[in-house]
């Protein structure tokens, strides 16, 4: 996987590391807080979209699942917590 764009949590920290780690080459994140977020576009070449659920309302979480389903993007979803993270990296690499 090339690139990855992770929606929710305002910090990603050493998550950012270890996603690069595991393969990533670019890692884009929205934090999802402010508002205006539902409307952004998931970016064509991005091959992936992880969704940070403890971080994100419902609503965008929709959203972000609508318009990765549009794009035919996998889509996972994950707490913020990297076991829970590795554990989406794992189905991730069983589907490639």
């Amino acid at each position: 996987m090339a690139s990855l764009l992770v929606v929710g949590a305002d910090h990603l920290g050493h998550i950012t590391d270890k996603l690069e780690r595991s393969g990533f080459r670019e890692i884009i994140h929205l934090n999802g807080r402010k508002v205006n977020m539902v409307r952004r576009d998931i970016p064509e070449h991005v091959d992936a979209v992880l969704v940070m659920i403890d971080y994100v309302n419902h609503n965008l979480a929709k959203k972000v699942k609508e318009k990765a389903k549009s794009k035919d993007k996998p889509i996972y979803f994950a707490k913020r917590s990297w076991s829970s993270i590795n554990a989406v990296l794992e189905q991730l690499e069983k589907h490639s």
